[in-house]
């Protein structure tokens, strides 16, 4: 018998959720000893024994609630004393810095996108609503009411999924193209002052993978799932592209929640449509898992395979939890629409492609879950925050409202 252990942890609580994923219940009795670092599982059949990561250690004393579960496995209650060093895809505030030379890559490919940019002011760029908070503020009109903040020459301006580049003297190496895709007569009809996202699409040529849009005749707007940014002079890592999403959507959850108060949000694509409903639970998870030698074994979360544990060790990761439900073909369109009317739920707009990577990651994920975490009818929510975020643990889940 090889049995694949799964452990979720929550670090700020110090307690865990023990499943013992491969036992049938033709193989029971069976024997579980639980030592501070490692598991030994004992049946008539055989003797396994499991080693937690060395960051993880177990409070034998505490195991309680052992029972088995039907497609799940063994479950068992214990307290988890666990630490993280887990190294961090770094943010794009981190990377971008004034006076600091960097190079712009392709995320999907590597291609370098602009050469050699160095920025005097890296600036963040306020919330959606400030133009409405000057004039509440104000006691004269609002001197920029008509006015749009564009970065000048040697600007950046980061927004939370975007950030904003003049594009007036970047130094392309091929560099990205603007793809139109509407005849001039067409172009024409719509009138001179109008223009359409598809017009100011920008590609990579090497991939075609869509980076950004122009939303004037010197700004780009380049989205940070699309883009990689390194300071000059250091050699370009690629990094698997589901790990770099879950990445930066893991980050850019924690950071808002943070920041705002702010857990309900709605994924859009740039063509408008509303592809995911997300709703954060927490932030300080601590996945653990050993898959043993069962060749049916499959990790919980969706990892490359240079990611993943071998057969004879644990691995562990720092997680995201969410709930979400797909909007694709009209799915949950009733909650969609109410979520658009709700002041207190965030959109987060991506290229229209990611949005559907994203959700082929939260599949993924949720199917790879022990079949009893996969769902959650009604729930609390926990308001922990935690900025040390790697990948992204996703369990679909019937939101609170929902019919």
């Amino acid at each position: 018998m090889e049995e694949s252990v799964f452990l979720e942890i929550r670090r700020r609580m110090q307690s865990g959720l023990l499943i013992i994923r491969e036992p049938k219940a033709r193989n029971l009795p069976v024997d579980i000893t639980v030592s501070p670092g490692s598991l030994e599982i004992k049946s008539c059949q055989a003797c396994n024994m499991i080693s937690f990561p060395a960051e993880v250690r177990i409070v034998p004393s505490s195991c309680r609630g052992l029972q088995y579960i039907a497609g799940d496995g063994l479950h068992v209650r214990l307290q988890v004393q666990a630490d993280s060093n887990t190294t961090l895809i770094s943010t794009l505030s981190e990377s971008l810095k004034a006076q600091k030379s960097c190079i712009f890559y392709c995320q999907s490919c590597g291609e370098v996108i602009i050469k050699e940019r160095t920025f005097l002011r890296v600036l963040p760029l306020p919330s959606e609503n400030w133009s409405a908070l000057v004039e509440e503020w104000c006691c004269h009109p609002n001197p920029f009411a008509n006015s749009a903040l564009h970065p000048q020459n040697n600007d950046c301006f980061l927004g939370h999924t975007y950030f904003l580049v003049n594009s007036g003297n970047e130094s392309h190496v091929p560099g990205p193209e603007i793809v139109h895709s509407e005849t001039e007569h067409s172009a024409s009809e719509r009138g001179p002052t109008l223009k359409s996202k598809e017009n100011a699409r920008v590609i990579c040529k090497r991939c075609k993978a869509m980076l950004g849009e122009t939303i004037s005749s010197g700004t780009t707007k380049y989205y940070i799932t699309e883009m990689i940014v390194q300071p000059s002079g250091t050699n370009f890592n690629m990094i698997p592209r589901s790990q770099f999403v879950q990445n930066i959507i893991a980050q850019c959850l924690v950071g808002l929640s943070s920041a705002r108060s702010t857990f309900r949000f709605r994924i859009q694509g740039h063509d408008g449509k509303v592809y995911i409903l997300m709703w954060l639970l927490n932030s300080d998870t601590l996945l653990v898992e050993s898959l043993g030698n069962s060749a049916s074994s499959s990790v919980f979360t969706l990892l490359e395979d240079n990611l993943r544990p071998d057969s004879k060790s644990s691995g562990t990761w720092n997680a995201v939890k969410v709930l979400y439900h797909p909007c694709i073909k009209n799915r949950n369109k009733d909650l969609a629409d109410a979520w658009e009317n709700d002041i207190g739920v965030h959109p987060l707009t991506f290229p229209s492609k990611t949005c559907l990577e994203l959700l082929l990651i939260l599949s993924l994920s949720n199917a790879c879950l022990p079949p009893s975490l996969r769902c959650m009818n009604s729930f609390q929510v926990m308001n922990c925050f935690s900025s040390n975020i790697d990948v992204l643990s996703i369990g679909k889940s019937r939101l609170p409202g929902d019919a």
